[in-house]
């Protein structure tokens, strides 16, 4: 059984991770100021960043069309059994139900469509997962059960310096962006039902980090080990900082360092953090 997995560009995973673990990506793109870029393509997260800097108008996001996922599909029937594609959350994009109308039209080839429920690099988590398993010689079926079954393990928690981005672009409700800007807060949000929602308001940006780590040291109690990831909007250096404090203070958890590419970076904004894990099994 030879199955092949799929996701788009939201789960950030390197060039070199793609390559290496047999992964094909489909690209979402970022409109600034007129001109479209397909992110992790056109146009890197460093790039991104300077030049949203600078613009005047709020870059604006785009999901892949239908046509760029039969295409893949068509073209991979050639050499695989079978599909697995998976996707940033159904409740911020319409990119997971691309993939699913693009299946219905492809013939010769089962594919197995996945909802992450999440985006980024804990995403890219369910990724790296499923192409162990594809490389093992597991069926669509049994990577979709071995999904399932670390997806109730994922936790994700961001903190954004603006809440403004997220409400323009519609991820984020207006009440929620306007307490967050009275209050003067630093908001963790996290996924709950496919869709991003605070998690707690606090007052400033380092205890809200704190309270991240508190949520990390649940886990690690309640799981053991786990596989874990920083991610940050443009502020690396932080991050690094972040990662290495607590990589010595949890020795069972595998840390990876991730960003946010402009597709997420756009809804977050720069400066953002955010840490993601699920369980190693």
């Amino acid at each position: 059984m030879k199955t092949a997995i799929v996701t788009d560009s939201t789960a950030y995973l390197t060039l070199e991770e793609r390559q290496r673990l047999n992964v094909y990506m489909i690209p979402l793109s970022v409109n600034i100021e007129g001109t479209i870029y397909d992110e992790e393509i056109d146009i890197t997260a460093s790039e991104f960043y300077d030049r949203v800097r600078g613009a005047k108008e709020f870059p604006k996001t785009t999901q892949p069309p239908i046509g760029k996922f039969v295409e893949l599909y068509e073209t991979l029937a050639k050499e695989y059994d079978e599909i697995v594609t998976i996707h940033l959350s159904s409740g911020i994009s319409g990119t997971f139900q691309g993939a699913v109308q693009a299946s219905d039209m492809v013939e010769d080839v089962n594919v197995y469509a996945f909802d992450s429920e999440v985006a980024a690099y804990l995403q890219g988590f369910f990724v790296i997962e499923a192409a162990k398993k594809a490389a093992e010689g597991a069926s669509g079926e049994e990577i979709i059960a071995h999904l399932e079954l670390l997806r109730p393990t994922r936790e994700e928690y961001i903190v954004v310096d603006d809440l403004q981005h997220l409400q323009r672009g519609g991820r984020l409700s207006a009440a929620a962006a306007l307490i967050g800007g009275l209050l003067q807060v630093k908001p963790v949000l996290t996924f709950q039902n496919k869709v991003i929602v605070p998690f707690e308001k606090i007052r400033t940006r380092k205890k809200a980090l704190r309270r991240v780590e508190d949520q990390l040291a649940v886990a690690v109690e309640k799981h053991g080990a786990l596989r874990a990831t920083v991610i940050h909007g443009n502020c690396e250096e932080e991050a690094v900082e972040l990662m290495n404090s607590l990589a010595e203070k949890y020795p069972t958890v595998e840390f990876t360092l991730s960003y946010f590419g402009p597709v997420i970076g756009t809804h977050l904004g720069e400066g953002a953090m955010a840490m993601g894990w699920i369980k190693k099994i």
